[in-house]
């Protein structure tokens, strides 16, 4: 017990030494010989500890006084998702993490000062969490950006190319994809700009995106959903194809047609398909160009960016100058009026080039894996430049509903495949222009009463009350060309009339002209 006791006051005296020359080290000996000193010993003890340590900072720019661009680094996030699995199983002190838009809204990771070892193509690498606390004397209102957080790794020195050039890139894979596979995909929509030069603000902001629109339940004929969905695969697979022929990794569609025809419908069933987010971008609250770009730039890859009604969005078809002249002069002459608009004018500056560059120019190539959607119910007003092809690279057209998109209907709403009324319904959908969406208000059974056979008939009084509707209204049109150009002739023939009156006014006004001088040159009697 002597001896143990000596040994343990021998240890203690050991540390206190160490500590206080290292005290003193610290406190009172020059940077530079400071420095020269740190630099020598740790090439002193490389000869004896032949390992490796690299860290992982949980925010880049840790080092800057500018809290506000401070920005939680991939790297961290991957790795921490890479090593969850091992932490749930070989960590004793754990911490559970709250992980926004997953699946799995809590996940697992190592607490502070705990380690767990990897290993990967036969190297074993030792992972750690670290955690500093910022020196400082005053109140800080960001504290959690004062604790600075790292991941060390550590490995042994004959294995740093084989770290630096597979492992750390194997990490980074890995964590990005347990992430996607994970994630629960997002609604995006563009904030204000004047919101964003607040602590922590976001240009976007988010809701999940949960709307449960397929490709099976789109009403449409079949060859153009499988023409679509082989687009979709060929894009998303077509990274590499991309690189090779020297294009931006994007794709744009234009989907025009009625309203009711489902183009947020297609809209939403090509985020389910490819697992993409969707961007809602509201060109009317973007400042001018320059704002433009810097909301693409805070867009990820795997993504829709959609622009809906977008002939109503912005006047980009060179009419906006003449418009604004008359909308000014109106406004000149009833001051009123203007106020009585209240925030409904837009002071977007965004132009038709400024969005051409967005969509096509050289700011359209950073990231990758994106697909842009244009959607309009009057494509004929679009600048022929915003929709021409590889910008627009497919156009497609939603219209009325056929007989085809009627049974993908009926299946959904109704689950009935075939019906006695199938045939008659199809003969009138042939003669009648109806959207896909009032087809289906007719088929969704409003009561516990309605059975399928009682909302057919109902699809088919409306059918036919919409064919009434229309024969009457092209009735009516026709009947008014008719008076139109009845009106048209007779004003002709009265013109007619008119001019033939002054014809003869003019005739006889010459005549009387040429009576009155030939007396005046008899009375003067000077001859021709």
């Amino acid at each position: 017990m002597t001896m143990m006791g000596e040994t343990w006051s021998l240890v203690g005296t050991s540390i206190a030494t160490t500590m206080f020359f290292w005290t003193m080290f610290d406190n009172y000996f020059p940077d530079h010989l400071r420095s020269s000193i740190l630099s020598y010993g740790m090439k002193l003890v490389s000869f004896v500890y032949p390992y490796i340590n690299i860290t992982f900072n949980e925010f880049i720019g840790e080092d800057s006084d500018e809290y506000m661009d401070l920005k939680r680094s991939d790297a961290y996030a991957a790795i921490e998702t890479y090593l969850s699995g091992k932490s749930s199983k070989q960590a004793r002190n754990l911490k559970a993490v709250v992980v926004k838009d997953s699946s799995q809204p809590v996940q697992l990771s190592m607490g502070e000062n705990e380690g767990v070892t990897d290993e990967f193509e036969g190297v074993r690498f030792f992972w750690a969490v670290k955690k500093n606390t910022r020196r400082t004397q005053s109140i800080s209102i960001y504290p959690e950006i004062d604790e600075k957080r790292y991941y060390k790794l550590t490995f042994h020195k004959s294995h740093r190319d084989f770290v630096c050039g597979t492992y750390i890139n194997h990490v980074m894979q890995e964590g990005k994809a347990i992430t996607v596979s994970k994630r629960q995909r997002k609604l995006h929509t563009n904030n204000p700009s004047k919101n964003w030069e607040r602590y922590r603000a976001q240009k976007w902001s988010h809701a999940t995106f949960e709307h449960p629109a397929t490709f099976d339940t789109l009403a449409m004929e079949s060859k153009k959903k499988e023409e679509i969905i082989n687009d979709l695969i060929k894009f998303s697979q077509g990274k590499e194809y991309y690189a090779k022929i020297g294009k931006a990794w994007k794709r744009g569609y234009l989907l025009y047609g009625p309203p009711g025809t489902g183009k947020s419908s297609m809209i939403a069933a090509m985020a389910n398909h490819l697992e993409y987010d969707i961007y809602d971008l509201e060109l009317t609250t973007v400042k001018d160009n320059t704002e433009l770009r810097r909301l693409l730039i805070e867009t990820a890859g795997k993504s829709i960016i959609v622009i809906e009604d977008i002939d109503c969005s912005l006047d980009l078809t060179g009419q906006r100058k003449k418009e604004k002249k008359k909308a000014n002069d109106e406004e000149a002459k009833d001051p009123i009026s203007k106020m009585t608009k209240g925030e409904e004018d837009s002071n977007s500056k965004v132009t038709l080039s400024g969005l051409l560059n967005f969509i096509d120019g050289l700011w359209s190539a950073i990231g990758g894996e994106r697909i842009i959607v244009f959607t309009t119910n009057y494509v004929e007003k679009l600048d022929a430049a915003l929709i021409r092809r590889g910008r627009m690279d497919k156009h497609i057209e939603l219209s009325y509903c056929g007989f085809e998109a009627f049974k993908v209907l009926a299946k959904n709403y109704l689950d009935v495949d075939s019906h006695p009324l199938f045939a008659t319904i199809g003969h009138l959908l042939e003669e009648t222009n109806i959207t896909p969406a009032d087809v289906a208000e007719n088929l969704m059974p409003k009561s516990m009463n309605e059975d399928a056979e009682t909302c057919l008939k109902k699809l088919i009084e409306a059918l036919e009350t919409a064919k009434e509707e229309a024969k009457k209204k092209a009735e009516e049109e026709a009947l008014l060309k008719a008076e139109k150009e009845e009106k048209e002739k007779q004003e002709d023939v009265k013109v007619d009339g008119c001019l033939a009156k002054v014809k003869e006014k003019c005739v006889g006004v010459l005549v009387k002209d040429d009576e009155a001088l030939a007396k005046e040159v008899k009375d003067n009697g000077v001859t021709t």
